[in-house]
């Protein structure tokens, strides 16, 4: 377990000196041309319904972690320390920390400077929204809303489901609980990018996504709950409103279309002071999200800065508190 938690942190302090990695060998790149290829597959043989669905699931899951345990077999016959560079360079791809924050910043710096236009262009690149006529305002409360949101996606849930996997696997007396936990983090990234690829309400895809989309929704059931104590703990040492994000959040976080997203975004809301959702336009329609928040300041650049140091901050106290989880099972199993 000392050395699950290791490669958890350092894979942990990689992702904050060195963000995603570029490679062409990058793990979620991979599995997202699997999807392709698998849904492409399907659809010729008209399995565009559910069971389809299904299967691309399962396919998808079933040969990420197979390759992996393939992979990792080999390897170790090479030399068992490879097996360790292996997990590391796994476990460091599937965190998304310093990304999150990276695309965020130019949307400050341009809206700093008044740079509506590049704001919008900045902001389309991570969200699906319509762009084209948001106010700086709008541009703002994208970004702030985009932040909120993925801290569970991208760092809180695949840390979550890598200590989950690895205690448990060392519980049952698995010899290799860093294996376990890469498992873990593999599988939630599959049904991640699973949902982002084909879990729409479209038409297309209402049936043959749903089960992506499902799958999804109950892989960070629990981490969504959960962020609302670590963004408590990392609204404290940010100086921001602890105890107003908790009061909003506990009001507003069901009132969102997704079960999980609302937490962290509503927690964000009332720590900073401010509202997010409300009407938001994308390319075919405009959904009239509600308000999460009642706070009457404008949303601007400074926002998203506080809204990144805070998640930031958060996501610190729960790579703290997960590694420590990992390391006093060492101790007590």
């Amino acid at each position: 377990m000392i050395l699950a938690a290791a490669i958890l942190f350092t894979a942990f302090v990689l992702d904050l000196l060195l963000g995603d990695p570029p490679f062409l060998f990058h793990p979620v790149r991979l599995i997202g041309a699997t999807i392709s290829a698998f849904e492409k597959l399907l659809l010729r043989l008209r399995w565009s319904g559910s069971g389809g669905g299904i299967l691309l699931v399962t396919m998808t899951i079933g040969l990420a972690i197979g390759v992996y345990l393939t992979l990792r077999h080999f390897i170790g016959g090479l030399h068992p320390f490879l097996t360790t560079v292996l997990d590391l360079y796994l476990a460091y791809s599937c965190l998304a920390l310093k990304d999150l924050c990276k695309h965020a910043e130019p949307i400050a710096e341009t809206l700093t400077r008044s740079n509506l236009t590049q704001a919008r262009t900045e902001l389309q690149k991570i969200v699906g929204r319509d762009t084209s006529n948001l106010n700086p305002e709008g541009v703002a409360r994208g970004a702030v809303e985009s932040v909120a949101e993925n801290f569970v996606d991208g760092v809180l849930s695949p840390i979550f489901w890598y200590t989950l996997i690895a205690v448990f696997s060392h519980v049952f007396g698995c010899p290799a609980p860093a294996a376990a936990g890469i498992v873990g983090m593999l599988g939630f990234k599959a049904i991640s990018t699973l949902d982002s690829m084909v879990g729409y309400r479209s038409d297309h895809y209402l049936l043959f996504g749903r089960p992506a989309a499902r799958l999804d929704d109950l892989a960070n059931f629990l981490p969504a709950r959960l962020s609302l104590i670590i963004l408590s703990i990392g609204a404290v040492l940010s100086g921001e409103k602890a105890w107003a994000g908790w009061k909003i959040s506990r009001r507003d976080r069901l009132k969102h279309l997704s079960p999980n997203a609302g937490h962290s975004e509503s927690f964000v809301a009332g720590a900073l002071g401010i509202k997010l959702g409300g009407p938001t336009v994308y390319q075919k329609n405009t959904v009239d999200k509600p308000w999460l928040g009642d706070g009457d300041e404008e949303v601007g650049p400074d926002h998203i800065r506080r809204c990144c140091r805070l998640i930031y901050r958060s996501s610190w106290v729960a790579l703290l508190l997960f590694s420590a989880s990992l390391l006093s099972m060492s101790f007590f199993f």
